[in-house]
């Protein structure tokens, strides 16, 4: 019988393949982990360099975003009601209904004797909302080209040729009652008469004439359409 005996040189070779088989697995491991904490600290400042894009881009567009723009987003998709105060002390309640580029329509059919307000921007003061729709209106929208070239001016005269009895209020607090006459370029000429009065002459009691500056709030004393 043949019997085969290693000996001590092949067994010392074989030690010394061992170990280094086992070298060689040991640097792998360690060089897997390498690139593994590579690929994690890359990932990290990946997501942290996005993250701080995002912010910076978030920064920016924040500081382009008008109130006009937020305005516009509130108009569209909701008919939760918004309190705005104005100048001269005052405050209208209604659901933001229709935007130009210098005005707003708070559309507030249960208010006595009017259906909707008009509102220059420049007379807002504040705007009163539930914090999901500050939110919302935080992402802004854009108005259509259309509604650009509707001004404050544009829309009175509208109100004008439908002959609506218009309550004026002033961004010193006074009211004036009566039919919107005329809408020039910059001002209002409105004939005083009682609110339930048609526009007579023998009913009208004086004339005014307002301008655009000093209005604060135009209600209107029955529903109109607003885009």
């Amino acid at each position: 019988m043949w019997r085969t005996t290693v000996g001590p040189v092949a067994a010392a070779w074989g030690e010394t393949v061992r170990e280094e088989e086992a070298v060689l697995y040991g640097r792998r491991v360690r060089w897997d982990r390498f690139f593994e904490d590579l690929e994690d600290q890359l990932d990290s400042e990946w997501e942290a360099e996005r993250a701080a894009l995002d912010t910076e881009a978030e920064r920016l567009r924040m500081a382009r975003l008008t109130i006009h723009e937020r305005m516009t987003a509130l108009a569209r998709g909701t008919e939760t009601p918004v309190t705005v105060d104005l100048l001269g002390d005052l405050s209208e309640t209604g659901v933001v209904a229709g935007v130009g580029p210098d005005w707003i329509a708070l559309d507030a059919p249960s208010a006595p004797h009017h259906g909707a307000v008009l509102i220059p921007l420049s007379a807002l003061v504040s705007v009163a909302l539930p914090h999901a729709e500050v939110l919302r209106s935080a992402r802004g929208a854009t108005p259509g080209r259309l509604q650009e070239r509707m001004t404050f001016g544009f829309v009175l005269r509208d109100v004008v040729r439908r002959r609506v009895a218009v309550t004026v209020v002033t961004t010193g607090g006074r009211a004036f009652v009566g039919t919107a006459d005329r809408a020039a370029s910059d001002h209002l000429d409105v004939a005083l008469h009682d609110r339930d009065a048609p526009r007579r002459a023998d009913l009208v009691t004086g004339h005014r004439i307002i301008p655009f500056s000093a209005i604060a709030a135009v209600r209107l004393d029955a529903p109109i359409a607003v885009v």
